[in-house]
C-alpha cells in the first residue's frame, strides 16, 4: 500500500502503463505470428501485407517504449531475412529512421 499521495499516484500510472503495454505487445506477437503464417502459406500480395503489418507494429511498440528499441529492430532484422529466404519477390527491406 502506498504511504503518500504521490506515491499512489505513481503506483496507479504504473498500472496503467502496465497495461496499456501488455496489450501492445500482446498485439505486436500477434502481428509476428500472423506474418510468419502468411510467409509460409499465404499469396505473395497477403505475405507483403502482413509483413509490413508486423514491421508497423514492432517499430510502433518500440517507440512507445512497450519493447527496447534493439529488441524491436533485431525482431524486424530476423523477420526480414526470413521473409527474404521464404519469399524473395514479396518483400523489401524497411527503411529505418533513427
Amino acid at each position: 500500500m502506498a504511504n503518500t499521495l504521490t506515491s499512489a499516484k505513481r503506483a496507479r500510472q504504473a498500472e496503467k502503463r502496465k497495461e496499456r503495454n501488455t496489450i501492445v505487445r500482446s498485439s505486436t506477437r500477434t502481428a509476428i505470428r500472423g506474418a510468419m503464417d502468411a510467409l509460409k502459406n499465404a499469396a505473395d500480395a497477403q505475405a507483403k501485407d502482413a509483413y509490413n503489418a508486423a514491421v508497423k507494429a514492432l517499430s510502433k511498440a518500440a517507440s512507445k517504449g512497450a519493447i527496447p528499441k534493439g529488441r524491436a529492430s533485431r525482431k524486424i532484422s530476423r523477420l526480414t531475412l526470413l521473409a527474404k529466404k521464404i519469399k524473395p519477390g514479396a518483400v523489401q527491406s524497411p527503411k529505418l529512421t533513427k
